[in-house]
């Protein structure tokens, strides 16, 4: 492997944190930053372009309080300016639910081909796959013990302490 390919694995890497991070934060112009502009999104209930699954996902992703979407064991395979790269994802939901909150984890696959553009690697086309899923009583717990002393708090968009620690450096 040499350092041209390296780059491009970090860079692919790169990429699908940023997908993570734009999702989680329901930030929809970071989101579609991770990708092409005529990407085809695929959850699960057909092909559509990335424009039209975006709004989707912020009112889906925005009625719940948080969501943390966790990305592993990527294997990825380049060829000149495309790259198929599968990854496996285990995502936590904090959704509302009639007895107060419920957690909502599901574990699955993102299969995507990435294309390089303008000298970035970006997703053109994802599919969702769901391995397994489960919902249970949520049981965060934010006061009480260790928890008394932990006072930041993740939150959605530029509520979040990484909002500014990020702005500092420039980067959003």
């Amino acid at each position: 492997m040499d350092t041209t390919e390296l780059a491009d694995r970090l860079a692919i890497a790169e990429t699908l944190a940023l997908y993570c991070r734009g999702i989680d934060r329901c930030d929809a112009e970071q989101l579609a930053a991770a990708f092409t502009p005529d990407a085809l999104i695929d959850y699960g209930d057909g092909a559509r372009p990335i424009a039209e699954v975006i709004p989707g996902l912020m009112a889906g992703l925005g009625a719940m309080r948080l969501t943390q979407h966790n990305i592993t064991n990527t294997v990825i395979r380049i060829t000149d300016d495309t790259a198929k790269a599968e990854t496996n994802c285990v995502a936590l939901h904090i959704l509302p639910a009639p007895e107060g909150e419920a957690e909502l984890t599901v574990g699955g696959r993102y299969l995507d081909t990435l294309a390089r553009r303008e000298g970035r690697w970006l997703i053109a086309e994802r599919l969702y796959v769901m391995d397994w899923n489960r919902t249970v009583p949520a049981t965060m717990a934010l006061e009480g013990g260790l928890f008394d002393g932990l006072q930041r708090r993740g939150a959605r968009g530029p509520a979040d302490p990484a909002a500014a620690w990020w702005a500092a450096v420039g980067d959003t």
